[in-house]
């Protein structure tokens, strides 16, 4: 069995390779079974937890297990995520493959598979607010599926978004980086919004927003919480990575539904929906899209699969 460390995934993982593998995913058959979230020590306000994510397609099987110990001090991590893969066919172990670094590449690609599905194929201008480890993927990914001219990052802590913009300036040939102080006007002039924040309240208002303009929503995992307010979300065509983890997790949908202006069935598609055909899509250069992203365990296996045949050169 082959261990997989995080400086091998970021060597196999590639976009738009990993989109395209989620996409294919996604368009397919496959099994996802619910999560299991277990606290260690309820009893004492501890938070610390362990949890399991299991799923399964036509080739691999693979579980995603990790620990979140908010408390923990240097040198040690607050979290730390394994995937072990079995083949679909014999059930033999595989690979055992970082899971940080593969949540990392398949959250981003989750977005660009997004873009690539919703967003005006002309979309050229992105604004991403968040400036967390998640940030440069994210880039990364709607780069390789929208023809970018223009990248401007938000964040709180604006050198944080200049360090960003830095990394990303030398490395984006042809794209222009820049660090977004007005989030307002910036929302404005926007084609690709993606917002990968810690925030509880709202940061993009619908009255920003303007026809045309593809959004995503990434960070909060919160029912009571959100990125956005509920006039974006009337305004726009919803879709979920999950109807389940939506409606479990994803306050920019539970709010207006809590308010009674926004129901379940308004929401049009989920990913495999999206993927498959089923689901209609963006029909107007002039619709507003929202997509609402909380994490599926299919998604592990195959960022974490993808990498293990390019590391093994097993690939099709």
């Amino acid at each position: 069995m082959k261990t997989i460390g995080p400086e091998e995934v970021h060597a196999a993982l590639s976009y738009p390779a990993l989109v395209d593998a989620l996409q294919e995913t996604f368009s397919g058959e496959f099994n996802m079974p619910p999560r299991n979230v277990f606290l260690l020590d309820e009893q004492s306000g501890s938070h610390d937890a362990f949890a399991v994510l299991p799923s399964w397609n036509t080739d691999l099987i693979g579980v995603k297990a990790f620990t979140y110990f908010p408390g923990n001090s240097e040198p040690y991590k607050s979290l730390y995520s394994k995937i072990l893969l079995f083949d679909r066919a014999h059930g033999e172990p595989l690979a055992l493959v970082d899971g940080t670094t593969v949540t990392f590449w398949r959250t981003a690609g989750i977005s660009g598979l997004a873009t690539r599905l919703l967003a005006r194929k002309d979309a050229e201008n992105l604004l991403l607010l968040g400036t967390g480890n998640l940030a440069k993927y994210i880039i990364r990914a709607n780069a390789s599926v929208r023809p970018l001219k223009r990248v401007s990052v938000w964040g709180r802590t604006p050198s944080n978004a200049a360090q960003i913009v830095d990394e990303m300036s030398s490395e984006l040939e042809g794209v222009e980086v820049t660090v977004a102080t007005d989030l307002e006007k910036s929302c404005r002039q926007a084609d690709i919004i993606v917002s990968a924040t810690a925030s509880h309240e709202p940061l993009v208002m619908g009255d920003w927003v303007t026809e045309g303009t593809h959004t995503d929503f990434i960070g909060n995992h919160h029912a009571d919480k959100r990125e956005c307010d509920t006039s974006l979300v009337l305004k726009s065509k919803v879709y979920a990575d999950s109807y389940a983890n939506c409606f479990k997790e994803a306050g920019e949908i539970l709010v207006p539904i809590s308010e009674g202006v926004f129901q379940k069935d308004d929401v049009v598609a989920d990913l495999s929906e999206m993927c498959n055909g089923s689901a209609p899509l963006r029909q107007s250069d002039d619709d507003i899209t929202l997509f609402k992203s909380i994490g599926m365990g299919i998604s592990d296996l195959v960022g974490a699969g993808l990498a293990y045949k390019v590391s093994t050169g097993s690939q099709d």
